[in-house]
């Protein structure tokens, strides 16, 4: 739907779901996706704005990008309020990510640090693109989460023209559509289709819990046969660990 807000797609993630990607993390999450026949969910090319900012987790906004051409894109028609660049940052519902299509493209940013104050001040999780930010030191000072394919500092008019809001788009090379779920970390960004999001986030968090099990195990000189990947006796042995209350743990 060109320019128009679908709030109704972008519900609000229920915490407990939210807490549980964050936890598990993209990697993981990703692998809980591949069991489901889904192999490409993470983004290419896409990293973290900064290296210490909090995960992303959030269901999808999106924005399109085409490229830019000289008799639309000025700086003059860039100030109107029916810009869809513009408008974005002020409907992108709250708790949302927005997620920028620019097709890969550099040459001129897909968002500055005025337009990350706005979506951090509205409430926005994060921003995603496979495009650039221009004033990158000044986004980052915003503390909003952002995703993007290398800093462009160009305005934006000179290589991108916005067409449309809240419609299925390409970033990164992966298929996002308005209500997937985004997911955000240092391994990088995954992308989960709406109806799969609650049973995925259960099944990542489980094994992201396990694998600090393993992980502890393996540091005590355990072998990764019969425990990793997990197998049913090592699933129990789990089981007891996490009835114990976790002994050992930090």
């Amino acid at each position: 739907m060109t320019g128009a807000a679908s709030t109704d797609r972008a519900r609000p993630l229920p915490e407990r779901v939210r807490a549980q990607l964050a936890q598990a993390g993209s990697a993981t999450v990703a692998n809980m996706l591949l069991r489901r026949g889904l192999r490409n969910v993470i983004m290419n090319g896409v990293r973290p704005l900064s290296a210490d900012q909090p995960p992303l987790v959030g269901p999808a906004y999106t924005l399109r990008f085409i490229p830019a051409r000289e008799d639309l894109d000025t700086l003059a028609n860039y100030g109107s309020s029916g810009n869809l660049h513009r408008r974005a940052m002020e409907e992108c519902p709250p708790g949302a990510v927005l997620v920028i299509d620019a097709f890969g493209c550099t040459t001129a940013a897909s968002m500055g640090d005025m337009m990350a104050a706005r979506l951090r001040h509205r409430g926005v999780s994060g921003v995603v693109t496979d495009g650039g930010y221009r004033d990158s030191a000044a986004v980052r000072e915003t503390g909003l989460p952002c995703y993007q394919r290398d800093n462009a500092p160009r305005a934006t008019p000179i290589a991108l023209h916005p067409v449309a809001l809240d419609e299925p788009v390409g970033c990164g090379g992966v298929a996002v559509y308005p209500g997937d779920v985004v997911l955000g970390d240092g391994d990088g960004v995954a992308v989960i289709p709406g109806e799969l999001v609650a049973e995925v986030a259960a099944e990542a968090a489980d094994a992201a819990a396990y694998e600090e099990f393993a992980a502890r195990e393996i540091q005590r000189g355990r072998s990764l046969f019969g425990l990793f990947p997990a197998t049913p006796e090592s699933r129990r042995e789990y089981d007891t660990w996490v009835a114990a209350g976790r002994p050992g743990r930090e």
